[in-house]
């Protein structure tokens, strides 16, 4: 294949997937509080600069690891190469199960969003269908 993802593209590709869909999801209950945790209010861009700092790290220790194992394979690649095949095994399925996760995650506040587009225009779906995973337990 033709590599055609220049300097630009891969660093949005790269700050995307170290901000994830989080930030859309909790920016509003972090900022607020809930009933089991109080709220940063104007000191969430504090934590926003703290957190952005820290992924900046992890993204300069994905690149050097990139650079020193320049084939594809993320984490479980790096980790082979380091640290040999059980690391590497483990790591494998952390991020199978990262990833899963993530999904429910991502899909659950997505699923609030469009839960909301929909009362907009009197649309209503029932309880059950829109009860969030924290909600049920």
């Amino acid at each position: 294949m033709r590599r055609a993802l220049g300097k630009w593209d891969l660093t949005a590709l790269g700050i995307g997937a170290i901000i994830g869909a989080g930030i859309f999801a909790s920016t509003g209950s972090a900022i607020a509080g809930g009933a089991d945790h109080v709220g940063a209010g104007p000191a969430i861009v504090v934590s926003f600069g703290l957190t952005a700092l820290a992924c900046g790290f992890a993204a300069l220790c994905y690149a050097e690891f990139a650079a020193m194992v320049p084939v594809a394979g993320s984490a479980y690649t790096y980790a082979y190469a380091a640290l040999g095949e059980l690391v590497a095994w483990i790591i494998g399925w952390d991020l199978i199960i990262e990833y899963a996760i993530g999904n429910v995650a991502v899909a659950v506040s997505w699923s609030s969003y469009f839960t909301g587009l929909l009362d907009i225009f009197g649309l209503h779906l029932p309880t059950w269908l829109t009860t969030d995973y924290r909600s049920t337990v």
